[in-house]
């Protein structure tokens, strides 16, 4: 996360950690990630939830995971939560699996592509690529957002809701 702070600010992304560690468990864990990645700096809060209660109520516990006295672990789980604070995508990876960031950052531009256009990402997208306009919107409102056009896929059911665009 560290080594995305900067990826994550440009979108206007806040982080945050959570951790069943204390506090000093953090601040030597931080000096560890900055050392072993130089240049990368640990510049968002860590929560310490050393009941676990916090992890336990976000999912956030490996099922088969234990510690030495028998606590669930914590996974690598990761939420984005939206301006409206509700938690928009989840990501749940063992504890045996790093992440992959440039999913997470994928993702982030989807989700605010989407709430900025009423669109969706088809399977696989990339920024820069096609979207797909909503259902919900009509031809004639597709003209009015998107001026510069969008493309009405044919579909044996002869329906025109798979309508790509730019945007």
């Amino acid at each position: 996360m560290a080594g995305y702070a900067a990826e994550f600010e440009k979108r206007g992304v806040k982080l945050l950690g959570i951790s069943c560690d204390d506090v000093n468990s953090h601040k030597e864990w931080i000096k560890d990630i900055e050392a072993y990645k130089p240049g990368n700096r640990v510049t968002f809060p860590i929560a310490a939830d050393l009941k676990r209660e916090v992890i336990k109520q976000l999912n956030m516990v490996d099922p088969d995971e234990k510690d030495q006295n028998g606590q669930q672990l914590p996974s690598r789980t990761l939420h984005l939560v939206g301006p409206d604070k509700k938690v928009k995508v989840s990501f749940l990876y063992p504890a045996s699996s790093g992440r992959n960031m440039d999913e997470v950052l994928r993702v982030v531009d989807s989700i605010q592509k989407a709430s900025q256009h009423r669109v969706a990402t088809p399977a696989n997208w990339k920024p820069g690529d096609a979207v797909v306009i909503s259902p919900s919107v009509s031809n004639e409102e597709a003209q009015k957002l998107f001026p510069g056009g969008f493309e009405v896929k044919e579909l044996p059911s002869g329906k025109d809701y798979l309508r790509f665009t730019k945007v």
